[in-house]
């Protein structure tokens, strides 16, 4: 935990972004760290847990990192969660907590409130489209003999 709260800092004071660090942990060693890289590599996506994982899949060439553990400087957001479970590690270990980030300007509620939303009724509108077409492509996925199970 002390290595993700350094990155955290780190990052934090050559301004790469938000006060956040992640690393990966796999038979005692690190095998992937992170930053919060959002302002720095204008990506949104580029929170500390998702630049972290990117890291040890890389290093590890694997999509999934069982037998790894997670320490954040701060518990995930809704996106950096989902991550996380597409990731599937053993654990997760986080320092500061979702309020403690919104007491910051980092707060999330809104976008946990926005997934229990219908779809007609989010800030963003989503539309359908298309269906038929995009369907026929799943179910060639189904039908592909060689595909890789994730």
């Amino acid at each position: 935990m002390a290595e993700a709260i350094r990155l955290a800092r780190e990052g934090m004071d050559r301004n790469d972004g938000g006060p956040f660090g992640a690393i990966v942990v796999k038979n005692g060693e690190i095998v992937g760290r992170g930053n919060n890289r959002v302002t720095s590599a204008n990506d949104p996506t580029a929170h500390a847990e998702v630049v972290a994982i990117r890291d040890a899949c890389q290093r590890l060439n694997t999509f999934q990192l069982a037998g790894c553990i997670i320490y954040t400087s701060c518990e995930p957001c809704p996106m950096c969660l989902g991550a996380i479970y597409w990731a599937r590690p053993d654990a997760v270990y986080f320092g500061c907590t979702k309020a403690d980030a919104a007491a910051i300007g980092f707060d999330d509620r809104f976008i946990y409130g926005e997934l229990n939303k219908d779809l007609a009724e989010r800030k963003i509108p989503m539309t359908q489209c298309r269906h038929a077409d995009a369907l026929e492509v799943f179910q060639a996925w189904t039908a592909k003999s060689d595909r890789i199970e994730y």
